[in-house]
């Protein structure tokens, strides 16, 4: 296993000799060591929000994002009740789509958002916004908002739910990132923990926090001071010949589609992957660690709490290639049924 720092540009002009990691790291020695390090000033970076392509898809109609298609009176949008993916568009193919619907379809149910539309309905509809975009290496992301209950709804909506989608531009992301920790930012035991849901508030202010300290993300500790997840990334640990990342039973982290695909169709010889619960000390000592999503692939995690990590980075390439072969051919596969369609 290789152990050459990762390439990249490091996003903190503070320099730190290495610190060995604590026997035990707790949330409350989080915390204190947080206290110590916010005398220092640390530098802002970007924040990396997206701007959406011209058009959208609200209830299957491509229309402007200009035009007026929202109603004040609507419970979802008022309250975050709400469902929602984030989706890869690799030349034109949904990568991965039905393990986004099945996602959003369960979701849905736990949270009462009325979700209707079929597979294959949602698929076309996505399509159509995808060519009107002309998005065809992009990311789109596509939302089941409920229209009635709670207080304040408006008398005139006639739909239960609403479906909305944008694409946008992929994201140009550094090689690497820096994290700090969040104790109690995930509660494992919640049924509804690991919902992919529209009330965003919280993620963003810790996202927003994190860049204003200086730090690309967060890493959020469950109510057992175990890690979870970022705001919107799962972690991922190299121990030896194995890969870990944090239990969904337990850990509060949300079922990601790249995390799920590196369980169940990466498979590299002499390596494992599997779930298993880590503490922060389990993470500063590990050979090397890094974060998936959608939008990212796997990135590695260059510091914690401006502590460097070792670096995992021939073994890191390794899954990375491999997850990237598998979309490739996911893309081919489906591009060719496309074109079948078609004939």
């Amino acid at each position: 296993m290789g152990t050459a720092t990762a390439p990249g540009i490091s996003l903190l002009c503070i320099a730190h000799p290495p610190v060995a990691p604590s026997p035990k790291v707790t949330a409350c020695s989080i915390r204190h060591r947080q206290r110590q390090s916010s005398v220092a000033t640390l530098p802002t970076v970007s924040i990396r929000y997206k701007k959406v392509h011209r058009y959208l898809l609200h209830n299957g109609d491509i229309r402007d994002t200009r035009d007026a298609v929202l109603s004040p009176g609507q419970t979802g949008f008022m309250n975050g009740w709400g469902v929602f993916s984030t989706l890869r568009v690799s030349d034109g193919v949904l990568f991965a789509y039905p393990r986004h619907y099945a996602r959003m379809q369960r979701d849905a149910a736990l949270i009462r958002v009325p979700f209707t539309i079929s597979p294959e309905a949602l698929h076309k509809s996505l399509i159509s916004l995808i060519d009107a975009n002309h998005a065809l290496n992009a990311t789109l992301r596509v939302a089941i908002v409920r229209n009635k209950g709670g207080l304040f709804e408006a008398p005139q909506i006639a739909s239960e739910s609403d479906l909305i989608a944008f694409t946008a531009d992929l994201t140009n992301w550094s090689a690497g990132v820096h994290l700090n920790f969040v104790p109690n930012g995930r509660h494992g035991a919640s049924p509804f923990s690991g919902l992919k849901v529209t009330s965003w508030a919280q993620n963003l202010t810790w996202y927003e926090k994190a860049h204003q300290d200086g730090y690309d993300e967060v890493l959020l500790l469950n109510e057992h001071g175990d890690v979870s997840e970022c705001t919107s990334a799962n972690v991922f640990i190299f121990r030896g010949n194995e890969v870990l990342t944090p239990p969904l039973a337990t850990s509060g982290c949300l079922p990601g589609v790249t995390r799920a695909i590196l369980l169940q169709e990466i498979h590299l010889p002499d390596w494992n992957i599997r779930e298993q619960t880590i503490t922060p000390a389990d993470l500063e000592a590990a050979d090397g660690a890094f974060i998936s999503s959608t939008t990212r692939d796997l990135l590695p995690v260059l510091t914690v709490d401006k502590r460097p990590l070792k670096q995992a980075s021939d073994a890191l390439n390794r899954f990375l290639d491999a997850f990237r072969g598998y979309r490739s051919a996911y893309v081919l596969e489906h591009s060719r049924r496309k074109e079948m369609f078609a004939l």
